[in-house]
């Protein structure tokens, strides 16, 4: 079981930014999909964007393409969220997520929640307009 804890939500102005960070237990040569997902209160969980550990090669939902940065750093075993043009609607709790392997990434079932096994417990990010 992968350990996920997440930090760096705060309350921050339209148009401002935000940067996430979500420290990782697992083997810095270890094949994973990692993501970061988030929920606003009355909706779904949805994707907002997914990392290869192995190469950083990156996908996004295209509600954050261009606004949103992830990334991850081997040597910290940290995964990052970089937010800028931050918007009312980007209001939620943020969530950490990862997968063991990286088949889900080239399937396409990295944008479902039920494809990760494994889930930090969230952080707040509220965006004030």
């Amino acid at each position: 079981q992968v350990r996920l804890v997440e930090s760096g939500g705060g309350l921050v102005q339209t148009g401002g930014s935000l940067r996430l960070s979500c420290a990782v237990s697992i083997r810095t040569d270890s094949r994973y999909t990692m993501a970061w997902f988030r929920q606003a209160p009355g909706k779904e969980r949805e994707f907002v964007a997914s990392i290869l550990w192995v190469n950083a090669d990156t996908r996004y939902a295209d509600s954050v393409k261009g606004r949103f940065t992830i990334s991850r750093d081997n040597a910290k075993n940290t995964l990052s969220l970089q937010m800028s043009s931050l918007q009312p609607e980007d209001t939620a709790v943020y969530y950490c997520a990862a997968s063991r392997g990286d088949l889900i990434y080239y399937n396409g079932l990295y944008r479902n929640t039920g494809a990760y096994g494994s889930w930090g417990v969230g952080t707040q990010v509220t965006v004030s307009s």
